[in-house]
């Protein structure tokens, strides 16, 4: 073997390693799970659909009752409230979740039919993104953007692949979890072809199938246009004198992009996403006679009402959802197991208390300013959504943005001492008992029904 051959095996070396071993891990953590066919397999049976050359549920009925959608097409609107009970010839069945999960899959569906195991698949799949999140540092490491050791990036990649909810997403398997490992790769790739601009194409189509796996990623274009203008700024370019105010920053530095090359990019940037956009819009028109209906609005589930009145996202919800995110504790209880947690899930610093030093950088630079930026509209977005990710053990939409606030902890300049190791350890302890308990061990949780209890009751 040449040396250059030498070399790009040991540059492969540590990733594959990376990936082995966590999708290991989440394989063993699966336990049983992996046995078979999860209960909520919604993009299996999408895959499947597909594979038959329609987009609707094969025989017009769902397998389950748990977040379908359902349109009748002589109505022209959604199913009544009977459709479960009373099926009607003019019900089509549906999966509304954006359908980019469903194409990952396809190839194992068509290889083993509709009954794999489809939690085992997701698992080992999950194994991508802790791995592909280590080449991104490295790259950030090598190129001189951060200033991070090879330890210090293993350090990060193991906040993410086991001291966040990550860990528990990643052995669930059903429809709403494995949109999230999706997502999570998706996400680590769109930065590393991102960052700085050098891979417009690549970056835009990454970004268009994360919009058809997490809708809600959408506000990361911000990201890319800001790193677009970063990338054309000349070394030579003004700054701001010492002492001026943040706004007067900000002017000077606009000032000294060249808006040629940010053009540019930008277009490259956008074609591929409008590709998808044409995708996702021509698979709303057939199936609901308008492109820019989702189908969630159609969900037979008992808060439909609630969805009539305010929509998708509101304002209405911020409160709530702001609640849960960063109030939501375990109760403790005189009974055993003497702990609950609630259906809503823990608040993210519980579950990844190491990305608090990320708020708190000792050097802003532009690179932090974008990921910040494009990373808290994203949260917004999510924070105003019809509901809070229930049900789950950790607040999973934080996962719609945990590789950018893994990136500004890199970014930091935080030392990774003993204390950081202390409480990465703590963090794996919770999201390893998640893991373990979540679905499986219901004395451990809340069991109202509702979503309305947010906090232990008196």
């Amino acid at each position: 073997m040449s040396d250059r051959g030498t070399e790009r095996l040991k540059r492969v070396a540590l990733p594959a390693a990376i990936f082995a071993v966590t999708a290991l891990v989440y394989a063993l953590v699966l336990g049983p799970r992996a046995a078979g066919p999860s209960e909520n397999n919604h993009f299996v049976h999408l895959a499947e659909s597909w594979l038959n050359g329609q987009l609707a549920q094969l025989g017009d009925r769902p397998p389950g009752y748990n977040d379908w959608a359902c349109y009748d097409v002589e109505l022209e609107s959604s199913c009544r409230g009977d459709a479960f009970s009373r099926p009607r010839d003019s019900q089509r069945w549906y999966v509304s979740f954006p359908p980019f999960p469903a194409a990952v899959i396809l190839p194992a569906v068509a290889l083993f039919g509709r009954d794999f195991s489809d939690p085992l698949f997701w698992a080992l799949f999950a194994g991508l993104a802790p791995a592909l999140l280590y080449v991104l540092l490295r790259r950030l490491r090598e190129d001189g953007t951060s200033e991070r050791s090879v330890k210090d990036d293993l350090f990060l990649v193991a906040v993410f692949a086991f001291g966040s909810v990550y860990f528990s997403t990643a052995v669930q398997g059903s429809v709403w979890f494995s949109a999230h490992v999706v997502a999570s790769a998706l996400l680590v790739l769109y930065f590393l072809f991102g960052i700085g601009a050098r891979r417009p194409v690549w970056a835009g189509l990454i970004l268009g199938l994360c919009f058809l796996t997490r809708p809600s990623s959408y506000p990361f274009a911000l990201f890319f246009l800001l790193e677009a203008m970063r990338a054309s700024r000349p070394g030579d370019a003004p700054s701001a004198p010492e002492g001026a105010s943040v706004w007067r920053k900000v002017a000077v530095w606009v000032r000294g992009v060249r808006w040629q090359p940010v053009l540019r990019s930008c277009a490259l940037f956008a074609l591929p996403i409008l590709a998808c956009g044409g995708v996702a819009m021509w698979m709303n028109d057939a199936r609901f006679g308008d492109p820019f209906d989702f189908g969630h609005e159609h969900l037979m589930i008992r808060w439909r009402p609630r969805l009539e009145k305010w929509g998708l996202f509101n304002y209405h919800y911020l409160s709530k959802n702001l609640a849960i995110f960063l109030a939501s504790l375990p109760w403790l209880t005189a009974t055993e197991p003497f702990v609950k947690i609630s259906r809503h899930g823990l608040a993210i610093w519980v579950t990844s208390p190491n990305l608090l030093p990320a708020l708190w950088p000792k050097k802003v630079g532009a690179l932090l300013v974008a990921l910040f930026v494009s990373a808290g509209l994203v949260a917004l977005v999510d924070l105003c959504y019809q509901n809070s990710g229930w049900v789950q053990f950790g607040y999973r939409f934080s996962l719609d943005y945990m590789p950018a606030l893994i990136l500004l902890l890199a970014l930091s300049r935080r030392r990774f001492g003993w204390g950081s190791w202390a409480v990465l350890a703590l963090a794996i302890a919770i999201n390893a008992f998640g893991a373990i308990t979540f679905d499986r061990a219901p004395m451990f949780y809340d069991d109202d029904n509702t979503q309305e209890r947010v906090f232990q009751p008196d």
